[in-house]
């Protein structure tokens, strides 16, 4: 065993480290070696999303002291860097195992440090805590939640005064002060008078900006019948009333799915990516004839969609095809309000459908694109503002945001905008389904997949770290017979162009991403998780549809060429 892991666990043992903690970690040094080493074998950093782990004694884990450790350090930067009389933040939190414990533990360490907390009197989607600190003014504020990941799991997600969540140089910079910070240095005892309990007030002004952002003119919202999930998570707060509020009054809960539970009981994985997740709702829906299906992670920022295609089955849509709809509805809606000035945005990520570059193409509506997760799309808004408008934006795991009152993806408001979509394609005849088969035949018929391969603790990490290293050193030569012509490097900011021999610089931030361009238009990305264990595999792939007719033969043809790009690449 590694001596300095032991050290490190050894140091776990003596104060100021509590009497259960203290067993904790001596059980593992005595009887599992192998957990002791996940639990130690480093620090656990923030990700794409934030700080994300499994619950237990360790550096590696959720706990009392890594959570501490991590307040401190903000608390030290909010003091040093805010220039308000009375710092604040907002924290809330998700479902989960000790998530409202860790919560309290948070606003008491800010609290000790002459912060002001104002604390969700109970859990709430994190959209509305990105909502809560601009509503009200604080420095930051802080979200306890693991998203979609396992039971065993907790998370913590920092936002700055935007609502957004932090980018560089400032995640560094937190980071920096976080690593100053010794265990024995954390402030645990609470000033009570500087938390307040809030609800019901931020929660009625959420409520009326998400309906009059995820609403339009659709004539008649009772016309469709919604089934809705929120896979035993945040959701079910938000969600109903939303709808309500809206005139959504045809809509139906999966009540088998509706009690918050940490152990997410009748799902494998509270994931709405995963079609396994629908399995209650899909039986539902069949049963009282929904048109509509909307499902929510337990956090309630990703949005999954189901609807029905011509022949009356339910097609589960995936997060290309949920943002490539909703770009285009806000697009549409913008231009017939008058808005579009030559001006305006949306926002996409690397590795999401390029259809949406032809959607906002269509309209001479510029398309942002920047790396995975909704902090860079927050970050171009920030860097927009005063100069351009932001319309909308997605990523094609299952987030989207609805113009910027939210910085954060937001299944609520996006939940809003699908039934909106629905209803009004309704009432004019058509459906969801039929109008995204539209958008295929306008800019061709994209179809995307993804395959995620699971590689846990030390061995995972290393099998990870050594993938990319191959397919960055020996990169592929073709993809089904089609010559790569294009290769993006996001870790050396180089893209190379294979036709003609020449390189050119990105201009995206720097992340351990590769895409490889086809001469034929396929598109492959592989890039580690930023907040799992995970080693993730893109697949984008398109043809023409001139008929509607024809979308089923012509999407056969696109699956069978993806398993043939996966064959080739072993996965």
């Amino acid at each position: 065993m590694d001596k300095n892991i032991l050290q490190k666990a050894k140091v776990w043992t003596q104060a100021p480290f509590d009497e259960s903690t203290r067993q904790e970690v001596l059980d593992m040094i005595n009887n599992d070696v192998k957990k002791l080493e996940d639990s130690f074998y480093k620090n656990l950093e923030f990700g794409t999303g934030g700080m994300r782990g499994i619950m237990g004694a360790g550096t590696n884990r959720i706990n009392k002291y890594t959570l501490g450790k991590n307040t401190q350090g903000l608390a030290n930067y909010i003091n040093r860097v805010s220039k308000r009389e009375q710092k604040s933040v907002a924290v809330n939190y998700d479902v989960r195992h000790n998530s409202k414990k860790f919560a309290k533990l948070v606003a008491d360490v800010l609290s000790a440090n002459g912060i002001k907390v104002y604390l969700f009197e109970e859990f709430r989607p994190t959209p509305e805590l990105s909502f809560a600190v601009r509503y009200l003014g604080t420095d930051a504020g802080i979200v306890l939640t693991a998203s979609h990941n396992p039971p065993e799991y907790n998370g913590y997600k920092v936002y700055w005064n935007d609502g957004a969540q932090i980018v560089p140089p400032q995640d560094q910079e937190i980071i920096n002060e976080i690593e100053k910070v010794k265990f024995e240095e954390i402030k645990f005892t609470p000033d009570e008078k500087l938390i307040t309990y809030v609800g019901k007030e931020l929660d009625d002004a959420f409520l009326k900006a998400s309906v009059a952002h995820g609403t339009f003119d659709a004539p008649d919202r009772s016309n469709i019948k919604i089934l809705f999930t929120s896979l035993h998570g945040t959701s079910i707060k938000l969600m109903p009333e939303a709808m309500k509020r809206a005139g959504f009054s045809d809509f139906h809960i999966v009540a088998e799915q509706m009690n918050p539970d940490p152990e997410f009981s009748t799902v494998q994985s509270p994931n709405p990516e995963e079609p396994e997740a629908f399995t209650i709702a899909l039986k539902k829906a069949d049963e009282i004839g929904a048109e509509l299906i909307l499902a929510t992670d337990p956090d309630s920022d990703r949005i999954a969609v189901a609807v029905r295609e011509p022949e009356g089955n339910m097609r589960l849509l995936n997060g290309n095809q949920t943002m490539a709809m909703m770009d285009a509805f806000l697009i549409r809606k913008w231009k017939e309000q008058g808005k579009l000035k030559g001006k305006e945005f949306i926002g996409s990520t690397i590795v999401s459908t390029d259809m949406i570059k032809k959607i906002g193409a269509a309209d001479q509506v510029e398309v942002k694109v920047g790396l995975t997760g909704f902090k860079w799309i927050a970050k171009m808004i920030r860097e927009a503002e005063g100069k351009q408008d932001f319309i909308g934006g997605g990523e094609e795991s299952f987030g989207y945001m609805v113009g910027d009152f939210v910085r954060d993806k937001d299944a609520i408001t996006s939940g809003l905008l699908a039934a909106e979509i629905a209803s009004e394609a309704k009432s004019k005849g058509s459906s969801f389904f039929e109008e995204l088969l539209k958008l295929y035949q306008q800019h061709g018929f994209y179809k995307e997949a993804l395959v995620s391969l699971v590689k846990k603790g030390i061995e995972g990490q290393e099998i990870i770290k050594k993938m990319m290293l191959n397919y960055r050193n020996n990169p592929p030569q073709s993809f089904d017979g089609s010559p790569v012509i294009r290769m993006e490097d996001y870790k050396t900011s180089i893209v190379k162009n294979l036709k003609n021999n020449t390189e050119g610089i990105l201009s995206v931030e720097k992340s351990n991403v590769l895409i490889f361009y086809t001469e034929d238009g396929s598109k492959i990305a592989m890039r580690p998780s930023g907040t799992e264990p995970k080693i993730k595999f893109y697949f984008s792939v398109n043809l023409p549809l001139n008929n509607i007719k024809d979308y089923k033969k012509i999407e056969a043809q696109l699956d069978e060429k993806i398993n043939r790009i996966k064959k080739d690449l072993g996965v």
